[in-house]
């Protein structure tokens, strides 16, 4: 018994449910280059589809597109079919001075997808994602200029990601978009309760949730006496247990959880397999629900 594919949009494939985040191959620990392909390529080997990366994943303004010029020599390397590969990447966002600044503006994000066409080596991005939206411009101004791309055969798809619900909402009304990016993890449980994921079934997006394991958090999955108790019951790691518990809230949602070593990435494709009986979803729901921050009422 296994999950089931996640479907890419209402007129996008069938994928396997889980997909690989490429961000941590480009930042501060980053392994070496021969290391970093071999994670992609045994991702890909062990069934996953979809990669994602973005233009701005690196050290600096001087590394734009280096995750993704990565991406594209590992999938030189890899020995399958790129047609079976859903290559996902993300425009919009600069980096000054190694800070974080959106652009959402038309020309800015033209130009940004005509680099990452360039640094992924093809003549057509798969999946084109506005990597924030931009206070300073309209975000039907952001996603008119993807709209133009897509219509001259650049990308395929249009996605969003680290948006709120009314935005989606509002880009639905004159956009054909397939995905929605945010964050959703045990530690940041409003990622799932905010009306996004149940929009994304009702509409047939995908919700790509990035951060699955906590993000800069990830350390403390592996110390949490439940998580503990859990995996030597179940022989599964507790990093297995939250993707499969994620599995489990829906079958929009695919988790794209990052892997500095090829034996994580395949780790994380074995989830795929592990179903969890509703018992143990129950305490893992109750046990998440009491990690997080307390509000004031």
């Amino acid at each position: 018994m296994r999950h089931a594919n996640r479907k890419l949009g209402p007129s996008g494939p069938d994928l396997f449910p889980l997909g690989l985040g490429c961000m941590n191959l480009s930042f501060e620990g980053r392994p070496e280059e021969g290391q970093a392909i071999r994670v992609i390529c045994e991702a890909l080997d062990a069934g996953m589809q979809l990669l994602d990366t973005a233009d701005v994943y690196g050290l600096g303004e001087h590394e734009f597109g280096h995750n993704e010029a990565l991406v594209a020599k590992a999938l030189k390397e890899w020995g399958g079919s790129r047609e079976s590969v859903v290559l996902a990447t993300k425009g919009g966002v600069r980096r000054p001075g190694g800070d974080w600044v959106h652009d959402g503006s038309p020309a800015y994000l033209k130009s940004a997808c005509e680099a990452s066409l360039r640094a992924l080596g093809v003549d057509r991005i798969d999946l084109y994602q506005l990597h924030a939206p931009d206070e300073q411009v309209p975000l039907s101004e952001s996603l008119g200029a993807l709209d133009e791309l897509r219509r001259e055969g650049k990308i395929r798809w249009m996605g969003l990601s680290n948006v709120s619900l009314a935005q989606i909402e509002q880009s639905l009304d004159s956009f054909d978009l397939v995905s929605v990016q945010n964050q959703a993890s045990p530690y940041y449980l409003s990622g799932l309760q905010d009306g996004i994921l149940a929009l994304c079934e009702q509409k047939g997006l995908a919700f790509l949730a990035h951060s699955p394991l906590g993000g800069w958090q990830a350390g403390r999955i592996a110390h949490e006496v439940l998580l503990q108790e859990l995996a030597a019951e179940s022989g599964h790691s507790p990093h297995q247990l939250v993707l499969a518990w994620l599995l489990s809230r829906s079958p929009a949602l695919m988790p794209i959880p990052g892997a500095s070593r090829a034996g994580n990435a395949i780790s994380s494709a074995a989830v795929a397999r592990i179903v969890l009986d509703k018992d143990v979803l129950l305490r893992m729901d109750d046990f998440f629900s009491s990690l997080q921050p307390q509000r004031d009422s």
